[in-house]
């Protein structure tokens, strides 16, 4: 059997561990070949492609980023691009695609099954947001990241008796921001589920300087809004402009700033902004991260040999199952409220 395999949207820590699974899984139990298309959809477009195997690949579980590079490419706003992936497809002589990526990679994948495209996913988010999997690989790693981001934020905050904001990623849900906001004693956690009120963030901090802490961390999304009015009207001025991918996404940041301009506005507390950013993309990724990479990997050459096509490996209850991506695609998996209320609750403010 011959197996395409390709990484799309952000990258992520643990992608290169999904390929080195994929190819020495195909290789060594099966006697498959495996192609590797670059830089995402673009590279089956343009048929742009490299031989991978064994000796190419054993060695790179613990390397960040992907060797085949990526991109937000999107067949279905290419004149006949479904048409071209099919093509480059037979012409490769490809039995089966692996595709790894979030809700837009995969959301291709599920509709270029109606075009003869015979695809297994495998989930990929940083953000956490994919529905049918407990956790995706690369968020741990980011969790990881922004904790220890936010311990050393600590140390200057308490030096300078500052507020300091830090804006994590997560553009639809907060995810990261939760975790790490717990993990790191974040005194907000402000995320896009939730839109926050910043009078009553103030409020809040008020109360914790006035109880003896003269430094507070704020966690916030980069989705995270101010409820409606003219606070939300003021960060969507602020924020906005940004020009829209081919997946209908502008590219967000500056949440932060805003927040922490009108903190210092409004309370007086010497505030500032760190923004991590592709910091949380990048470097090699945790041991859960590398394992689970590992498990999906092997998942997916099983589900080709099965014939599990427009199915995505993921993980529940510890196991490794398979779900229509169709499902996976269907909705965002937002945070956990009775989290974010029940446990975080009790230590913020």
């Amino acid at each position: 059997m011959r197996i395409g395999i390709l990484t799309g949207g952000g990258d992520c820590p643990g992608l290169n561990a999904v390929i080195r699974a994929v190819v020495l899984s195909a290789e060594l139990r099966h006697g498959d070949e495996v192609i590797g298309f670059l830089d995402g959809w673009k590279g089956v477009l343009d048929d742009e492609h490299v031989p991978l195997d064994v000796l190419r690949c054993r060695d790179i579980l613990a390397l960040g980023g992907t060797i085949l590079g990526t991109s937000r490419t999107n067949p279905f706003k290419i004149d006949g691009g479904p048409g071209r992936v099919r093509a480059t497809l037979v012409a490769h002589g490809v039995d089966a695609l692996v595709a790894i990526g979030g809700e837009d990679t995969l959301g291709v994948a599920q509709r270029l099954g109606d075009h003869g495209v015979s695809a297994v996913g495998v989930p990929k988010t940083i953000d956490n947001d994919l529905s049918g999997t407990e956790v995706t690989f690369g968020f741990d790693t980011a969790v990881q990241i922004a904790t220890d981001a936010i311990d050393r934020l600590r140390t200057t905050a308490e030096s300078h008796h500052r507020v300091i904001v830090c804006e994590v990623m997560g553009r639809s849900v907060g995810w990261i921001a939760t975790h790490a906001g717990i993990a790191g004693g974040a005194a907000e956690i402000l995320v896009p589920e939730i839109p926050f009120d910043v009078q009553a963030v103030c409020e809040g901090l008020q109360r914790r300087h006035r109880g003896g802490q003269f430094s507070s961390i704020v966690v916030v999304s980069e989705g995270a809004v101010p409820v409606e009015g003219p606070d939300a009207d003021s960060a969507r001025r602020a924020t906005s402009g940004a020009p829209l991918d081919e997946f209908g996404h502008a590219r967000l940041g500056g949440i932060g700033a805003w927040l922490a301009q009108e903190l210092e506005r409004r309370t007086g507390f010497e505030a500032r902004t760190t923004i991590l950013g592709h910091v949380q993309r990048g470097g090699t990724p945790s041991a859960f991260d590398r394992v689970l990479a590992t498990r999906f990997g092997v998942a997916a050459v099983s589900a080709v040999h099965d014939g599990a096509f427009g199915m995505m490996v993921a993980l529940q209850s510890g196991q490794i199952v398979r779900v229509p991506i169709s499902d996976a695609v269907a909705r965002s998996k937002t945070v956990d409220l009775g989290l974010y209320h029940d446990v975080a609750g009790v230590f913020l403010g």
